[in-house]
């Protein structure tokens, strides 16, 4: 993806954003939550820096993306706006340095030596570390019982260790299970923010008290092909 260093959102994506905004914060109250207690991350994978401008438009300003080329062409972008970019997807240690120039929070983090090599690239760098339930083979996140060592190891390296990010399994159950061992695993170590939920699970991740949710579709519609 090249990406201009000049772009704009359309009056008409605009809207279309802040209609889908409106019910995104109605799901959200639906639960009970307070709507400044759970950050809205708007994920602009695969979408034009166009995504960005309408995000930051309608007040959006924590940007996700999960690929490295994206994140750095759109921040530089969109250095004219005041916004937060986090990176979400699966870290590659060629590519640490990169991102942590790049990101202003890597979620991600789920084996040692990242820290390791994030805490050499950017020294103090805030992270969250990605827990996984599935125990499906290829998906990022560390397993629940790794999860205290590596915020441990993040901690002894000086780095900002935010919280704890996870994707929940598709089935409604094993996603309220997961999210509710993710924020008691929060509890018990000292962690404040809680990455939980994206477009088909939000309300559940409200329930369980996510501080985010990392939303795309809910957004801006169907995805382009990456």
């Amino acid at each position: 993806m090249t990406i201009s260093p000049v772009s704009f959102a359309s009056d008409g994506l605009v809207q279309r954003v802040a209609a889908n905004l409106a019910e995104v914060r109605r799901r959200i109250v639906a639960t009970g939550r307070l709507l400044e207690s759970v950050r809205i991350v708007a994920v602009t994978k695969t979408f034009g820096v166009d995504a960005v401008r309408a995000a930051a438009a309608v007040g959006l300003q924590t940007i996700g993306e999960n690929y490295v080329d994206e994140l750095c062409e759109k921040r530089d972008a969109t250095s004219d706006l005041d916004l937060r970019w986090h990176y979400l997807g699966a870290l590659q240690t060629n590519k640490i340095a990169r991102i942590a120039h790049c990101a202003d929070v890597l979620c991600g983090v789920s084996r040692q030596k990242e820290l390791v090599k994030i805490a050499a690239a950017r020294p103090g760098a805030a992270i969250y570390v990605q827990v996984d339930f599935t125990g499906i083979v290829g998906r990022n996140g560390a397993p629940p019982e790794d999860v205290e060592s590596l915020v441990a190891a993040g901690r002894a390296l000086d780095l900002d260790v935010r919280g704890l990010m996870t994707v929940a399994p598709v089935d409604p159950a094993a996603a309220r299970r997961a999210f509710g061992a993710t924020s008691a695993l929060c509890d018990e170590l000292g962690l404040v923010e809680r990455s939980m939920g994206m477009s088909e699970d939000l309300e559940l991740a409200c329930e369980c008290a996510t501080t985010e949710v990392r939303l795309g579709r809910a957004l801006f519609g169907p995805r382009e092909a990456p």
